[in-house]
């Protein structure tokens, strides 16, 4: 998913944590129902976003998207891990637009640069493959139609 040599900070999403870390934090934010704090509900979706389950990393980005809109204390935060969520769920079309909302606040930010280059390298490498992909059925497809259009002929 990231290049070899990417930014630390992306390297660091690679690893999950373990099924006890995550656990300790849900713990806690359970703990602090009903209203737990913002910072309680943004650790336990970093540990979401970490983790190799979808499932949990789409749960992850959904607590991100209402940190956003109600605790803008942790804006910068949260939208780099939004835009980290997006990318790691393949939702490459929200990742760009989380990181270029953070990079227009801060544009020397070398984190979300690096991250906005890996989603780029990512959607051009997707493109070729599909492009690739549609190539080789319109191939398929041309080949066949001559094969039939021989065989009629004869």
């Amino acid at each position: 998913m990231f290049k070899s040599s990417v930014y630390p900070a992306l390297e660091e999403v690679k690893d999950p944590l373990s099924k006890q870390q995550l656990e300790i934090l849900k713990n806690q934010l359970d703990s602090e129902q009903p209203t737990p704090s913002p910072q309680t509900q943004f650790n336990y979706a970093w540990g979401l976003i970490k983790s190799d389950s979808f499932k949990q990393q789409q749960e992850g980005v959904a607590i991100l998207v209402g940190l956003y809109k109600t605790a803008p204390s942790l804006q910068r935060e949260v939208l780099y891990y939004l835009s980290l969520g997006s990318f790691k769920t393949g939702d490459y079309t929200n990742a760009k637009r989380y990181v270029d909302r953070l990079l227009a606040d801060e544009p020397e930010n070398s984190q979300a640069k690096q991250l906005r280059e890996n989603i780029d390298d990512k959607v051009t490498r997707e493109g070729l493959i599909g492009i690739g992909v549609a190539g080789g059925v319109l191939a398929l497809g041309v080949g066949i139609i001559g094969a039939l259009v021989r065989r009629n002929r004869k």
